[in-house]
């Protein structure tokens, strides 16, 4: 259903005490089917008063028996083994698309072709130019759509960002951020699968984990200007599981320093060959009044040091628990110090689309829109770019 069409009524549904329904189709059932699928689930009795509830209408997804079950175990009233079948029923307003990279950008565009607004897994897309074909379309049929960076959803991040816009820290110097998995490492004995074939993923760590990085570089400190840039494959064979090998094309890591508009300047890391890290990824800021260090781990705190603030005898890092009443989504959760997690940062992101949809609200600043999508795409090729040539590379939007 396009903007405009159909949610004034749901709006003032929601003024009288009566949230709007709005029918959701998701692409996938297996991590991110899962994950949006609980959120989803959450949100109405969680996020209270809710500003839609989900409707779960359809799965999608090439197994029928795989679908089939997971149609059963989250609720949906219908699966599909087509999308195309799938954006047919017109009781689908919203897309949630959570497959493989190479299956964004079609299924996308006609989404928003036929009116319905979309949630996109990230890297919105396998390169910036076709990043910006969906960016074209959604621009055009006049929807909403989000990228789902969900980190930008953790508590504890979104208050940096109201620190960074209140002033508070003066002057940023430094971004650094890295993110760490270890599981295409050799003991585990991965055979070929799309997130090594560039065909389908596009990028490998880079696009995978260093998407979410430079997301919030861009969420935090603001735009990327330049990058000079590494990658590595370790492995560039493994078998398909017919025996034969297959060639992995794309990067198991990549090491980058980039440039913001505004000065300051930033390392990025992220690899799939860190023995021991699970889900590493930790950022900090270097300002002019304070550092701050946040660690995915341990989402719930912030590392924090206020310069000249106490003698110089106590001086140091304070942690803080993010987990205030006052504290970003928190009202909506358990009494301080009852900490939250992962899972929770697609339940606040699918409710602010959902709230941008009913109340038509822009989706940025808060949330990633499919130009925050396309602006991570940039950034993205020109590492590669500069992996590739051995040389600087100007981000050019």
């Amino acid at each position: 259903m396009a903007e405009g069409s159909g949610f004034t009524s749901m709006a003032a549904g929601r003024t009288e005490g009566q949230a709007p329904e709005i029918g959701v189709g998701m692409l996938g059932y297996a991590f991110m089917g899962k994950a949006h699928s609980n959120a989803m689930r959450k949100i109405p009795y969680m996020m209270y008063p809710p500003p839609a509830i989900p409707k779960l209408v359809g799965i999608c997804g090439r197994n029928e028996e795989a679908v089939a079950e997971a149609a059963k175990r989250f609720g949906y009233a219908h699966y599909y083994t087509d999308w195309r079948e799938m954006l047919a029923n017109d009781e689908i307003q919203l897309f949630d698309n959570g497959g493989p990279n190479d299956a964004h950008a079609e299924p996308c565009i006609q989404a928003a072709q036929a009116g319905k607004h979309i949630l996109c897994e990230k890297p919105l897309a396998r390169t910036a130019e076709e990043a910006k074909t969906m960016l074209d379309a959604v621009q055009k049929a006049g929807i909403k759509h989000m990228v789902a960076f969900n980190y930008r959803f953790v508590p504890a991040i979104r208050q940096i960002r109201m620190l960074v816009d209140s002033g508070l820290l003066g002057q940023i110097y430094h971004f650094r951020a890295v993110y760490l998995q270890e599981w295409v490492m050799p003991h585990y004995n991965l055979p070929m699968i799309w997130r090594l074939q560039k065909k389908v993923a596009g990028s490998g760590a880079l696009g995978d984990l260093g998407a979410h990085i430079i997301d919030l570089g861009r969420y935090l400190v603001g735009e990327i200007s330049s990058v000079s840039a590494m990658t590595k494959t370790f492995i560039k064979e493994r078998p398909w599981p017919d025996g034969t090998m297959g060639t992995v094309d794309v990067d198991d890591a990549f090491a980058a320093v980039v440039e913001f508009e505004n000065g300051a300047l930033g390392t990025l890391e992220a690899t799939r060959f860190a023995a021991g890290r699970k889900n590493s990824q930790v950022i900090e800021i270097n300002a002019e009044k304070a550092s701050i260090r946040f660690n995915l781990e341990r989402l719930n705190e912030l590392e924090v040091f206020w310069v000249g603030e106490e003698p110089k005898e106590t001086q140091g890092f304070h942690n803080v628990l993010v987990s205030e009443p006052y504290h970003p989504w928190w009202e909506n959760w358990w009494p301080q110090g009852h900490i939250i997690g992962w899972e929770h940062t697609f339940v606040h992101e699918i409710t602010h689309l959902l709230d941008c949809i009913v109340n038509d609200k822009p989706v940025a600043p808060i949330g990633a829109d499919f130009e925050d999508g396309y602006r991570a795409a940039v950034v993205c090729d020109a590492i590669l770019e500069s992996a590739e040539n051995k040389r600087q590379v100007d981000c050019k939007y």
